[in-house]
């Protein structure tokens, strides 16, 4: 079982919004921690489409229209509501690039144009998800959000990355956990 620090122990795992989620643009996320340490936190919500723009329409705005898209039915996701127009490819550590970060063994999260050209042609990596934007927390807040019971944390698996349906993602995730969401309270007990 590998150790983690204080300061990055939520990096690499999914965060679930528990069914009484107070914000609506986090109703049902499902969020995969890029990166926690002390200044803050960085999340991709993996499970929130965006309707109004398709993978094609951004490879020409990327200035990639010219490429042969090799993969279909790419879905784009609403990472969150911070830099909404900067895209991240959160992908299998099978690609490196220089700009790539990698969050574990398992998983990486690239956000330039190589990786989407490469991602597109089919390439590289073996699987991935286009994300626009990110959610965001400053020093404390995270784990603030945590101590009020906003987020339920667990381990991210490739399965629920890559091969669940969307619309499926928070449901199956408390499902692998054991737990009803529809039983959850949102209040938070002191003994």
């Amino acid at each position: 079982m590998a150790t983690h620090s204080h300061s990055s122990y939520l990096t690499g795992q999914l965060l679930l919004a528990m069914p009484g989620m107070g914000d609506p643009r986090f109703h049902h996320a499902a969020i995969f921690i890029v990166s926690h340490h002390a200044l803050g936190a960085m999340g991709l919500v993996i499970n929130s489409p965006v309707e109004d723009f398709s993978f094609a329409q951004l490879m020409v705005e990327a200035g990639l229209g010219d490429v042969k898209i090799f993969r279909q039915n790419v879905a784009l996701l609403n990472g969150g509501p911070v830099e909404t127009q900067h895209g991240f490819l959160l992908h299998t550590s099978d690609f490196v690039h220089e700009n790539t970060i990698k969050v574990n063994e398992r998983f990486s999260v690239s956000a330039n144009l190589d990786v989407l050209q490469a991602f597109a042609t089919g390439e590289c990596p073996r699987e991935g998800l286009l994300v626009l934007g990110y959610a965001g927390w400053g020093a404390g807040q995270l784990e603030q959000e945590l101590q009020e019971n906003v987020w339920l944390v667990m381990d991210a698996d490739h399965d629920l990355l890559f091969n669940t349906p969307l619309d499926q993602r928070w449901d199956r995730a408390y499902a692998r956990m054991g737990i009803d969401p529809r039983l959850m309270s949102s209040e938070v007990g002191r003994a």
